[in-house]
């Protein structure tokens, strides 16, 4: 049952949403991108179905362009594409009030003539509009088979948007797919969270590593850790899986600690801290693990055995971290710390900073209840730990540093949310370029180029608004640095997977 007044909701809250920059530019945009994902038949979508069916016949066909994206499947056993599951799905689509504009059929090889013909045919697509979206050596290679099968004219006929231009401008794309397959030099970083057998549940935080290591020309390797197998207990009742564990730990390059919740594993992630710090390899932590590193700084530095977080241990006598809602203390509904949030930098000098590209705040998005116990922060910070970010109260740690360390960095939000292809985020870029021994390097490009910044706009009589993201000088490179974006890593989505979550592999 479909009740009239939420898609109703869904309709304005499309038409809100589009009128919304996104670019920096003043403006409303020429598009919106809507996905529906799930399959045509799902319960759980039928709302939003309906909503855009009604929504398509209020615009009218010049303002609404449909691309259903299906499977052309090959039967091994006599090799042809078949088409059936696409004209059943189109058949459902059409029933519920959708005629497709677009075709966007994913098979293993390019889909033959026939096939096209008889989807065309059949589904009451244009020939012309049946997209044939097959593997490929790297997933930055759609853009450009995109382009060769001219989808941006089918969309452009449809849509007539005034400012767009008719020609996509994707040289940066061509070099990214060029380099791609020719990587050497790989860095290899250890995933250490209880998740490791389902790798989309980091799905976010495997693509900002990625993107760093495309700006550092390094083929990206991902060893899971299953966080409770470094614990003693397994140890003693499952002593192959330990040893297996400890073993991925120490053959890593750097280690990462992305966020979670809930007690399992904690043990085992704040032993990766531990072994990152005592070690000197280069460590990251995402929300929660930037919590576990202040919790193993403050047992094996400070001495306090006990110290937990009140989420995993609400007794305990060292509370470092504790329950910092920004709304109600006693009620679970609605007191995550949820979205866009200010970091301040309390230094420009210090690393972060300067991987941000010397901004003297960033805006990253968070998710979490809990936060770093302001009473303890003198005695955490006496043990070598710097606060370099805070919030605008100051009172809610945002980043930290170890200074005697290469790279031991922690922040209480979730910056791959912001990365992007070209443009990495600075946490991870200061990882994989530390893993791989070029962080130097990357501090000092970035310093050149945050001076010719400034200098051309001092010449100009220009004042610098600075971006609150990364900024990134490898961008517009001639190839010559170190760095060049456009670099690549192989196999498919770039990853290089190990154990038992290689499926992206």
């Amino acid at each position: 049952m479909v009740v009239p007044h939420i898609t109703d909701a869904i309709q304005e809250w499309i038409e809100r949403v589009a009128k919304i920059p996104v670019d920096g530019e003043e403006g409303e945009p020429d598009v919106c991108v809507i996905e529906l994902g799930g399959t045509i038949g799902d319960i759980e979508s039928r709302p939003f179905i309906e909503a855009l069916s009604q929504f398509s016949y209020r615009v009218g066909e010049s303002n609404f362009c449909l691309v259903h994206v299906s499977l052309v499947p090959v039967l091994n056993v006599v090799g042809e594409q078949k088409t059936k599951p696409t004209q059943h799905s189109v058949q459902r689509l059409r029933a519920l009030g959708f005629t497709p504009s677009i075709l966007a059929c994913r098979s293993s090889k390019p889909l033959e003539d026939n096939v096209k013909e008889k989807l065309s045919k059949f589904c009451h697509v244009p020939i012309d509009n049946i997209i044939s979206l097959f593997d490929v050596s790297n997933i930055w290679q759609i853009p450009i088979l995109l382009k060769e099968q001219k989808v941006h004219e089918a969309i452009l006929k449809r849509l007539k948007p005034s400012s767009i231009s008719s020609e996509p401008a994707l040289e940066e794309w061509k070099k990214r797919a060029e380099i791609c397959d020719n990587l050497q030099e790989s860095v290899r970083i250890a995933m250490v969270g209880k998740y490791t057998g389902l790798s989309d549940s980091y799905l976010s935080v495997l693509k900002a590593l990625l993107h760093a290591s495309i700006a550092c020309e390094r083929k990206l390797i991902i060893e899971w850790v299953p966080a409770p197998d470094l614990e003693e207990k397994t140890k003693t009742e499952q002593p192959d899986l330990h040893e297996k564990a400890w073993n991925l730990l120490k053959g890593a390059d750097g280690i990462l600690v992305p966020g979670g919740f809930g007690d399992r594993g904690v043990e085992g992630k704040i032993l990766a801290a531990k072994y990152a710090r005592e070690n000197n390899i280069p460590f990251l932590g995402i929300c929660l693990g930037m919590q576990i590193a202040v919790i193993e700084v403050a047992r094996s530095v400070l001495h306090l055995e006990d110290a937990n977080s009140t989420e995993f241990d609400a007794k305990t006598s060292h509370p470092c971290i504790i329950f910092m809602p920004e709304g109600s203390k006693t009620h679970m509904g609605g007191t995550m710390r949820l979205g866009s949030r200010r970091t301040i930098f309390e230094e420009l000098d210090c690393l972060t900073a300067k991987l941000y590209g010397g901004v003297s705040f960033v805006d990253e998005r968070h998710r979490h209840r809990y936060e770093v116990n302001p009473d303890m922060i003198v005695e955490l910070e006496k043990a070598g730990l710097a606060f370099v970010g805070k919030d605008e109260t100051g009172k809610r740690m945002e980043i930290l540093e170890l200074r005697t360390h290469s790279y031991f960095v922690g922040v209480q939000f979730h910056p791959e949310y912001k990365s992007r292809p070209g443009k990495p985020s600075a946490p991870f870029l200061g990882l994989i370029a530390a893993s791989s021994g070029q962080l130097d390097t990357i501090l000092h490009k970035l310093t050149l180029e945050n001076q010719s910044i400034a200098n051309k706009a001092t010449s100009n009589n220009m004042s610098i608004s600075k971006p609150s993201g990364y900024y990134n000088p490898y961008m517009h490179t001639n190839g010559n640095g170190l760095l060049k974006d456009g670099s690549m890593t192989p196999k498919g989505n770039g990853i290089h997977l190990k154990g038992e979550a290689a499926g992206l592999a």
